[in-house]
């Protein structure tokens, strides 16, 4: 059946349509109905025509970036009847991206020790879109993406309790006051209830109400078989080296969109010179003498440690950025760093075997702000910088109010 829709005010120098029925989820034209321009009624009489609805070419919007922010705004349209094409440096398996070097904690309180309100509210609301782009999700890809909001346990060993009562201080200070009692204190009995494995290891800590977490990997598997159902395009291992309001250019020449967004990261510092690369690393370990229900972090003097569970008994772990721009491998260092405070956790660890080391640069602007401007008709949607599956889904639902 074909949707009928209206035209629209201009975006980025293309026609812009909108369903007549109201909302998101209003029926999308077949990929046959999207691919011609005509009057619904031809052959009806010219002096009736001109009160029927026009049946209209969808648009198409070129994505350089297929990262997560650039996933995630290509299957958004796809949903609202966009045409989308998908470039990337890299293969749509590659591990090597910011995304999958993260452990995804969804983690808005223990954020806000480093972060700001503008973030917070980016948080807060992404929190709220997550459950149900999941959902959605799972019905266009036929796959279920590991998400848990059981909170955050904070904890540190007793020389560096002094740390944890600051932590504390912190967020309670940035906060805002209808968000202060998500911050519990924990004795030693309250922790030993809600994580068994860390009794009798530390004499209490904090737990973060509502906080949660949800398998990178999976969800960008995720994305990718929704983009292909839904008939996006990829160009894949294919670089972008120019963009502007009509299209970008590539190694595979121009491509003319309606709509162009710019979500390539550290990728796109030719053209945003204020952009840096924050080095980020992790360690995926499976260790069967340990169970965690929720991510910990493990205070300490010079870094936190994170701690996230995964299905089938596997762990990430990382710590705080450095600020480098190396985007080698994992260093010696960071290994026996992340071991130690991992071994200092719980014994059993030190038996745990490694799966995986990686490290990559986070995009990250000089007020740590994720970010979406408009530059010359073109959308740039970066700067994610550690926050990137806490705040992406608020910027890409803001850009999506851009495209209506």
């Amino acid at each position: 059946m074909r949707a009928e829709v209206l035209l629209d005010e201009d975006l980025a120098g293309g026609a812009r349509f909108r369903a007549l029925a109201a909302g998101e989820h209003a029926e999308r034209p077949s990929h046959r109905d999207q691919a011609r321009t005509r009057r619904k009624g031809a052959g009806v009489p010219r002096a009736r025509q001109r009160d029927l609805p026009l049946i209209v070419e969808s648009l198409h919007a070129a994505i350089a970036g297929a990262g997560l922010a650039g996933r995630l705004a290509a299957w958004r349209l796809l949903r609202r009847g966009w045409r989308v094409s998908l470039f990337d440096s890299l293969s749509r398996d590659d591990t090597r991206s910011a995304s999958m070097t993260a452990a995804a904690m969804l983690a808005p309180l223990a954020e806000i020790a480093v972060a700001d309100a503008v973030v917070f509210e980016q948080a807060q609301r992404s929190m709220a879109l997550w459950p149900e782009w999941l959902a959605q999700l799972r019905d266009d890809s036929g796959e279920a993406v590991y998400h848990r909001r059981d909170g955050t346990i904070v904890v540190a060993h007793a020389p560096d309790r002094a740390t944890l009562d600051q932590f504390k201080r912190v967020l309670h200070h940035k906060l805002p006051a209808e968000h202060r009692s998500r911050v519990q204190s924990l004795d030693g009995s309250a922790l030993a209830q809600l994580e068994p494995a860390l009794a009798g290891r530390f004499d209490g800590g904090l737990w973060l109400e509502g906080e949660g977490q949800l398998a990178n990997d999976e969800l960008m598997h995720a994305l990718a078989l929704a983009i292909d159902r839904l008939g996006g395009h990829w160009h894949e291992c294919c670089a972008v080296d120019a963009l502007d309001a009509r299209g970008l250019h590539s190694a595979q020449g121009r491509c003319d969109a309606d709509l162009v967004i710019d979500a390539r990261g550290v990728g796109a510092k030719r053209d945003w010179p204020a952009l840096r690369g924050v080095r980020g690393e992790v360690i995926t370990v499976e260790c069967n003498g340990v169970v965690l229900q929720r991510p910990v972090r493990l205070m300490h003097p010079r870094y936190q440690l994170y701690i996230a569970p995964r299905p089938q008994q596997r762990f990430v772990v990382g710590a705080t950025e450095l600020e480098s721009e190396d985007d080698g491998p994992i260093t010696l260092r960071s290994m026996l760093e992340l071991g130690s405070a991992l071994y200092s956790l719980h014994p059993a660890f030190g038996e745990a075997r490694v799966v995986r080391t990686a490290a990559a640069l986070r995009p990250t602007l000089d007020d740590h702000r994720p970010a979406l401007v408009n530059a010359d008709g073109v959308w740039r949607l970066n700067g994610l910088y550690r926050h990137g599956f806490l705040c992406a889904p608020a910027l890409v639902e803001q850009l999506m109010g851009q495209s209506r």
